[in-house]
């Protein structure tokens, strides 16, 4: 089983950036996809993005789309989640997770898909 640690969140006004990561230990992330999902305060955890075992493939949850970058270093074990025009609305407890899978190209949007899950870090953006 993959460990994950997130880190990079914190408190930022609104349009500002932040660069969540996420570091994998215990294996390597090679034929794990990678996911990024949120949690606010009252309400349930949602989908943010994903990526391929081999980074080719992306998805997004349409709130983010255009503004938040996923991407992966296989050789650092290591995820991202670049964030751009951060909102009020993005405020969240933000989550790593990785989906072990034989697929090169495919991305995932349940969290049901994902064996291991990190800690959380948390992201405010004040208005």
């Amino acid at each position: 089983q993959v460990q994950l640690v997130e880190s990079g969140g914190g408190l930022v006004q609104t349009g500002g950036s932040l660069r969540l990561s996420c570091a994998a230990s215990g294996r390597t992330l090679t034929s794990y996809a990678m996911g990024w999902f949120r949690q606010a305060p009252g309400k349930e955890r949602e989908f943010v993005a994903s990526i391929s075992w081999n980074g080719g493939s992306t998805d997004y949850a349409t709130s983010v789309w255009g503004r938040f970058t996923i991407s992966r270093d296989n050789a650092k074990n290591t995820a991202y989640l670049q964030m751009n025009s951060l909102k009020p609305e993005d405020t969240a407890a933000y989550y790593c997770a990785a989906a072990r899978t034989t697929s090169t190209s495919r991305t995932y949007r349940l969290d049901a898909s994902y064996n291991s899950w990190g800690q959380g870090t948390q992201v405010t953006v004040s208005s």
